[in-house]
């Protein structure tokens, strides 16, 4: 792994992907892009509230499945490995986040 800094806008970690995991998360974003797209659609076209909530609600699942799958593929075990055990209780809070 490179050494990068972390976006001083928002983050104090960085995670290091291959170029692979990174075309495949950034096409991924980019359908959910389109799907927001659609939804913003749906809203100007007054389209029922249930409607655009169900859109919503699968653009949600859809953004935080990819990247939690990736993250625990990656961050979590190796963090598990180096004995970093504070790692599976930041899981367990971002789960906690998720499920509201």
């Amino acid at each position: 792994m490179s050494e990068k800094k972390a976006c001083p806008c928002c983050c104090e970690k960085y995670t290091a992907r291959s170029e692979e995991e990174k075309k495949k998360l950034i096409n991924r974003l980019k359908r959910i892009e389109g799907q927001i797209r659609g939804i913003i659609g749906m809203m100007e076209n007054d389209a029922y509230c249930n409607d655009i909530l169900i859109q919503s609600a699968a653009v949600n699942a859809a953004v935080n499945k990819e990247l939690l799958a990736s993250h625990i593929r990656t961050c979590v075990a190796r963090d598990i490995r180096e004995g970093k055990d504070e790692t599976i209780d930041e899981l367990v809070a971002t789960l906690q986040k998720l499920m509201k």
